[in-house]
């Protein structure tokens, strides 16, 4: 009888451990996910800003053509990203930037347009995007961290591979050379 109750004593304990580490592993993953969903909501709100932005430059420099043509086939590329995940994401959001220094120092070329409350408005707007922008991307790297943590931690990994819990991919920066020397950006 005290055999009986050892035993269901451990299968109880084993039941309850499996049971919080599937639970706490879920709620990583979803936590994960609401990261994520947090970067692409910033990333269609700046795309959202990018062709008002567009407009603005356009009147004063209708001859940079080019650039406008770049800025928005990167934007593109930055939206359809986020569904292939946070490589493809930080990869186009590396040729994004680009663009976009490009189109700022269109606009230091023209003081009128440097001096528009409409442009200047804009620019506000798109710095408290990329704000908002990083720290998405802090919250979900802190996100993927715990996640592969708790999945690679002993005794969770036999919970986790169980379940087919897989590690999730940080959304890093591609290109190292563009964040080593800051950018110069005069208005």
């Amino acid at each position: 009888m005290i055999t009986l109750l050892i035993i269901l004593g451990v299968v109880l304990l084993l039941g309850i451990f499996v049971w919080a580490t599937y639970n706490g592993l879920v709620q990583l993953k979803v936590r994960v996910e609401e990261a994520w969903s947090d970067i692409t909501v910033q990333l269609k709100r700046r795309a959202d800003l990018i062709p008002n932005l567009i407009e603005s430059v356009k009147g004063y420099a209708k001859h940079e053509k080019e650039v406008f043509t770049a800025v928005t086939e990167a934007r593109a590329n930055v939206v359809a990203a986020t569904q292939k995940g946070p490589a493809e994401t930080a990869k186009a959001e590396n040729q994004f930037e680009q663009a976009l220094k490009s189109l700022f120092a269109v606009s230091e070329a023209y003081p009128q347009l440097r001096a528009s409350e409409n442009f200047q408005q804009l620019q506000a707007e798109l710095v408290d995007t990329e704000d908002k922008i990083q720290a998405s991307r802090r919250f979900y790297n802190g996100g993927v961290r715990d996640l592969n943590t708790k999945i690679q931690q002993f005794p969770a990994n036999i919970v986790a591979a169980l379940f087919g819990f897989k590690s999730k991919e940080f959304f890093e920066v591609e290109d190292m050379a563009s964040i080593e020397k800051p950018v110069e950006v005069k208005f």
